[in-house]
């Protein structure tokens, strides 16, 4: 008989080889889904993580790469730092759907000025926009202590709806001939994101993807905030006998994670997507929660678990167009990512024993 028994203290071990084992566990079920579409797993596995690296078209992918992991990572370093300390934001699609509304309201609005403050300007918009979003449920759960899964979650689908009313309404190009759409960033070189070395992917997101790997891998070694931040998802009781205030806790967490969700919509907004869009919204926000976990809450992790997820982005697409596989079998195989992270992740905390007889 096979029964768990707690460990003394986290495997460091099975911490860091859970992922791995998460990844080859998707590999094999994903493999038997696509089977059972009639497509041979083999090969769909294959297009998905091996042709975007070595196939023929790899010297196009892999530039995609750093198109798809640049606002994934960002996404994901600001939610880890809420999970780590036991505040769950699951809202940033919402906070990245603003953040893209603020910076491309602020940019198309000084159309056709040619300026170089232009796309500062459109930054510090995004910033805010996902900002002042998340800050609607740390206030909600700081002053009568809702949840704050359910605000942010809600409040996705409250964006959304403003998103169609921008896309066809206070933000549509009045050139556009009356289709939904905002005017295209393009068209307009002073609020564009541009591509910083040609065919690489490189833009000013992914540039922004690595200063937040590296700020919150900073704040979480060296700095107060970060060792609060541990200290209240590891031990919230200690947490408060050492003089870490919740309110203010929550409050930071939060606004640091949509800030930087914001960004990500607005540097998607002004680059690779290029206008405000009805379809804009793509679930970064949501996949990126995949990514923190799979990234365990560590930001040099969430880097490589960012890229890791982008190609299945990137392989997903190629799988549909060249397999014939749907959309909907590859956002599964997403999910199963997260189910079997967070399956074999009781590795970390428990050991599988053998019983036999009658200590059984």
């Amino acid at each position: 008989m096979l029964v768990l028994e707690k460990r003394p203290s986290p495997s460091r071990f099975w911490q860091y080889a859970t992922p791995v084992l998460a990844v080859v566990l998707t590999m094999i079920a994903g493999g038997m889904l696509f089977a059972l579409l009639g497509k041979d797993p083999v090969v769909a596995i294959r297009t998905i993580f091996w042709d975007p690296l070595f196939g023929e078209f790899a010297f196009y992918l892999r530039g995609q790469l750093l198109v798809k992991a640049g606002p994934l990572i960002l996404i994901a370093v600001g939610l880890s730092l809420g999970f780590r300390a036991g505040i769950w934001n699951i809202g940033a699609e919402g906070q990245y759907i603003m953040g893209a509304i603020f910076g491309a309201g602020v940019g198309l609005a000084a159309f056709p000025t040619e300026s170089r403050w232009i796309f500062p300007a459109m930054i510090v918009a995004g910033a805010f926009g996902g900002w002042l979003w998340a800050m609607i449920p740390a206030i909600l759960k700081t002053r009568f202590n809702t949840n704050e899964i359910l605000v942010s979650l809600m409040l996705v689908y409250v964006a959304q709806t403003i998103l169609s009313k921008a896309a066809t309404g206070f933000l549509r190009n009045p050139q556009g001939m009356g289709f939904p759409g905002s005017r295209n960033f393009s068209t307009f070189p002073a609020a564009r994101n541009v591509e910083l070395i040609a065919g690489s992917g490189m833009h000013w997101g992914v540039v922004a993807a690595f200063i937040a790997v590296i700020a919150a891998y900073v704040l979480l070694q060296s700095h107060i905030l970060g060792f609060q931040i541990k200290l209240a998802g590891q031990a919230p009781r200690a947490a408060r006998f050492a003089g870490v205030q919740p309110t203010r806790l929550v409050v930071m967490c939060m606004g640091i994670s949509g800030a930087l969700a914001g960004l990500a919509g607005m540097f998607e907004v002004s680059g690779p997507a290029g206008q405000i869009s009805i379809d804009f919204a793509s679930g970064y926000g949501f996949t990126a929660i995949i990514v923190a976990f799979l990234g365990r809450l560590n930001p040099l992790g969430i880097l490589l678990a960012g890229l890791v997820m982008a190609l299945t982005y990137v392989g997903g697409e190629m799988a549909s167009t060249n397999l014939g596989l749907p959309s909907a079998a590859i956002q599964a195989f997403q999910g199963m990512l997260l189910f079997f992270l967070l399956a074999v992740d009781l590795l970390s905390n428990y050991r599988i024993r053998l019983m036999k007889g009658r200590a059984a």
